[in-house]
């Protein structure tokens, strides 16, 4: 599976005069000091993986048939850098690079090579993974030069570039990352081929070397804007570090998180959103129509772009609009000389009047994937979404007052593109008038069970944010945000004084009835069926109170309710027990699941992660991710699928589908705007702005998806804030938005606070977060919660939210623990001395990821 994925994601980007495929076995020179030891097949943290038995790169090419320079191998072998990367599994990534100096390659390494073969086949690493992003500017690391990033080349791989295109006659570059980098190189006439492969995980390698000889067609598309510069984004002005220099920030957790550690700051920290919707494509595509940007000199690769070894041929064979949903038949031919697949690509373009309600020039509506295709064959292919779809979220109440998504009257042209940019035809669609959905005008949106409304105004206008507008490009287009700054009264006071708890009078709670259920007794049944009334009368308040408040990589069992203890662990890409200290097959990253565009693929892999889960005993994950690529610097970005909402929750919940159809449940991550790791958690959470729009319409739209056509029955919060509020305490995501509009039924978990104490779970419990990612949270449950009717309920509600997801979830109670844990016996009995065990764990991790990064 890991090795279909790869093949189906591997991207080409570029395929002069025919130069790939390689014909027969081939020879090949491989050139690149990270070919070897250094190779990224998947990322750091949760989720990274077992490495040792992984195909390798010169593996995966002999294996598909190429005959490999030895000589030249043997000259890596001994000549190349194997940094020391620490426990890979652990936060952290080396961002030095590695690529030999020219002094390195003497004229007999070159000459050897020469006489081998004319296929040079040059390999350029970049890594990714939890809790760092990547350098901006590489001055404090080795083996590049202060004023270029680390996604731009070093000195030593421009010096390697020019010596093999001057050196052989087919040059082949393949691109190891997991972000999107600056490839304007990519350009020379010496470059013949250049392929993106991202983190190929377990088995991918062989993918790449099928992909070279043409046993597979590549079909990956662009899941990412590529710009010559990435200082041409707008996020980039504003990611990263930020202080407020007047609010002293906190973390009591026994492992603190990302950034304090390299920058020395106790501060609290903040980021801007800035560049609202215009994210991505949505800014490269409407700054062009506007005139703001050259596009040409601008963009390298649009997003949804991919060549192939044969040609397509795609026009509109059919279209209607019955008034609720537009329909697109689109007759793709193979119109080439060898098999492949195609990706059809539908967007639209709604109105959009200056000074009014933000809309991108182009969004992408529908995509899917065809078969493979025969030379001549062709395939009809259908594409839809609903006029609801195209609603802009109108957060400003230019048309509607307190908020509402609105459908604005005119002209939508709805078109089928190769790409986000080039165009194959269109058809209009004429809206008659303005479609206002909230109570007052249209109602509620068909898939919503309240109507969406203004609920994050103090996360839109609460810092004074200018945003970046169609009105305006120069007059907004944000410039360098400060290092610093100085909160404004309002923030300052809502950082360090959260409002109290609301402990309104209302009807305390039955504990410990014998009513005879057990929670396999529930499974199937609706979450408002009276039966689950009659079982949680049945628990104890102290079961109640360890269930939610100790759920660090499992959740405990309820004797009175024949809950069983059941494990979890993280993903995303493939099982990772950290704790048990025991992973499954190593994915490939999350992006390249994404380049695929493969609903169908996406949803098989999610039955194969589920059934290894099973097979190690693991009932719930820590998985997928939904966070998006806000920056080409995000150190997660390859946990991730996409720049585009629609994109990464139509991915996200075909796998969700995948894994909870075996019978697992899971957390889909991390709820929400987790787009950058640094400060992610540090301080008390990363203060997060962003207008409602950008958040409605990207950083939500993938878990909107997830839970409305994944189905998902978990979610896991995010470290960050949401304005001055924290989002596992935040009502109005966990409550309003996620559990009243979305109609989710299901548990919310926090991210891991043991490494980052984000939350106060009194304030957690009442928000809507139930599970508590650590062990000992009980010791913080207060009087508010233990001895009054409103924190019995809430302890209710979190316990009802969990067994629902456990009671939906076959597998996950077939391998859980049908006795009273051990580990609640030993919280129970002896927390002083778990807690003794925990902070050595970790302080000896943290001890360990210190030194190494000193080494670097």
């Amino acid at each position: 599976m890991t090795e279909e994925v790869e093949a189906e994601g591997i991207t080409l980007l570029k395929n002069q005069d025919g130069a790939l495929p390689l014909a027969g076995a081939a020879k090949v020179n491989v050139f690149g000091s990270t070919a070897g030891n250094n190779f990224s097949y998947g990322g750091t943290g949760s989720g990274s993986g077992d490495e040792s038995k992984n195909v390798t790169f010169y593996q995966g090419l002999e294996n598909a048939g190429l005959t490999v320079n030895p000589d030249l191998g043997q000259f890596y072998s001994d000549n190349a850098v194997s940094p020391e990367t620490g426990d890979r599994r652990l936060v952290g990534t080396d961002w030095n690079l590695y690529e030999l100096p020219q002094s390195s390659y003497n004229q007999d390494v070159i000459d050897n090579a020469k006489s081998y073969s004319d296929t040079a086949i040059v390999v350029i690493t970049r890594k990714g993974g939890e809790g760092y992003d990547l350098p901006r500017d590489m001055a404090d690391y080795g083996g590049s030069e202060t004023g270029r990033s680390y996604l731009e080349l070093t000195p030593n791989e421009e010096d390697l570039l020019a010596m093999v295109e001057e050196n052989f006659d087919r040059v082949i570059v393949v691109l190891n990352s997991p972000n999107a980098m600056e490839l304007g190189f990519v350009d020379s006439p010496q470059v013949d081929a250049a392929l993106w492969v991202g983190m190929p995980g377990s088995t991918g390698c062989n993918a790449i070397g099928k992909v070279l000889t043409g046993a597979v067609n590549p079909s990956g598309r662009t899941v990412d804007t590529f710009p010559y510069a990435v200082e041409s984004a707008p996020s980039y002005y504003n990611f990263g570090a930020h202080d407020y220099s007047n609010v002293q920030g906190f973390n009591s957790a026994v492992f603190s998180g990302s950034g304090d550690a390299a920058s020395g700051s106790d501060s609290a920290h903040w980021v801007d959103y800035t560049e609202g919707i215009y994210v991505g494509y949505r800014y490269f595509e409407t700054a062009a129509a506007d005139g703001f940007i050259d596009y040409d000199p601008t963009v390298q690769y649009p997003f949804g772009y991919g060549l192939s070894y044969t040609t397509f041929g795609e026009r509109i064979s059919g279209f209607t609009d019955d008034g609720t949903t537009i329909t697109m038949k689109v007759d793709v031919t193979n119109t080439g000389s060898v098999a492949g697949k195609d990706v059809v690509e539908g967007y639209y373009s709604a109105p959009y009047t200056k000074g009014g309600i933000e809309k991108s020039a182009v969004v992408l509506g529908g995509f899917e994937k065809t078969k493979l295709l025969e030379p001549g064959e062709t395939q009809t292919v259908t594409i839809s979404w609903t006029h609801e779809d195209m609603a802009s979220y109108d957060y400003t109440g230019v048309k509607a007052q307190g908020g509402a998504y609105v459908l604005e009257a005119g002209d939508y042209q709805v078109s089928l593109r190769t790409n986000s940019h080039d165009v194959v035809d269109t058809r209009t669609v004429t809206i008659d008038r303005d479609y206002i959905y909230n109570d007052a005008n249209d109602g509620a949106r068909s898939t919503d069970d309240t109507a969406a409304t203004n609920q994050f105004d103090d996360v839109s206008f609460g810092d004074g944010i200018m945003y970046l507008s169609r009105a305006d490009w120069a007059g907004t287009f944000p410039t360098m945000a400060p290092a610093e700054k100085e909160a404004s009264a309002e923030v300052k006071d809502a950082l360090e004084n959260p409002a109290g708890l609301d402990d309104s009078e209302t009807e305390d709670v039955t504990y410990g009835a014998r009513n005879g259920l057990t929670l396999a007794d529930m499974a199937g049944l609706p979450y408002d069926d009276p039966l689950w009334d009659k079982l949680l009368d049945q628990m104890t308040l102290n079961e109640q109170k360890m269930l939610v408040s100790n759920g660090g990589w499992m959740t405990f069992s309820a004797k009175s309710v024949g809950k069983p203890a059941i494990v979890e662990c993280d993903g995303p890409n493939g099982v990772n027990n950290i704790m048990a200290n025991y992973t499954g097959t190593q994915l490939t990253g999350q992006s390249v699941l994404g380049y695929t565009w493969n609903k169908e693929l996406a949803q098989r892999v999610g039955e194969l992660f589920a059934q290894e889960a099973t097979a190690l005993k693991v009932g719930g994950l820590y998985a997928p991710g939904a966070d998006m690529h806000r920056s080409a610097f995000g150190g997660r970005n390859y946990e991730y699928v996409s720049e585009d909402g629609l994109l990464t929750g139509e991915i996200v919940a075909a796998e969700v589908r995948g894994i909870q159809s075996q019978g697992v449940y899971c957390y889909v991550k991390h709820f929400a705007l987790n787009d950058q790791e640094t400060h992610r958690g540090d301080a008390g959470g990363l203060v997060t702005w962003a207008n409602e729009q950008s958040m409605r319409e990207i950083y939500l739209r993938p878990f909107e998806l997830v839970v409305k056509d994944g189905g998902a029955t978990a979610i896991m919060s995010s470290y960050n804030r949401l304005g001055a509020t924290p989002t596992a305490e935040s009502y109005a995501l966990l409550t309003q938005v996620l559990r009243n509009e979305w109609g989710f039924r299901g548990s919310v978990v926090t991210d891991c606070i043991m490494a980052a104490d984000t939350v106060d779970i009194n304030r957690g419990l009442r928000a809507g977060n139930d599970l508590y990612l650590t062990f000992l949270q009980n010791a913080k449950l207060t009087g508010d919660t233990l001895d009054t009717a409103a924190g019995h309920q809430a302890l209710r509600a979190a316990a009802h939210n969990i067994l629902y997801t456990e009671a939906n979830a076959s597998k996950a109670l077939s391998v859980g623990l049908y006795h009273q844990s051990p580990i609640i016996t030993a919280v129970e009995v002896a927390q002083a001395a778990i807690i003794a065990l925990l902070v050595t764990y970790f302080v000896r991790r943290h001890m360990k990821m210190k030194r190494w990064r000193a080494q670097q």
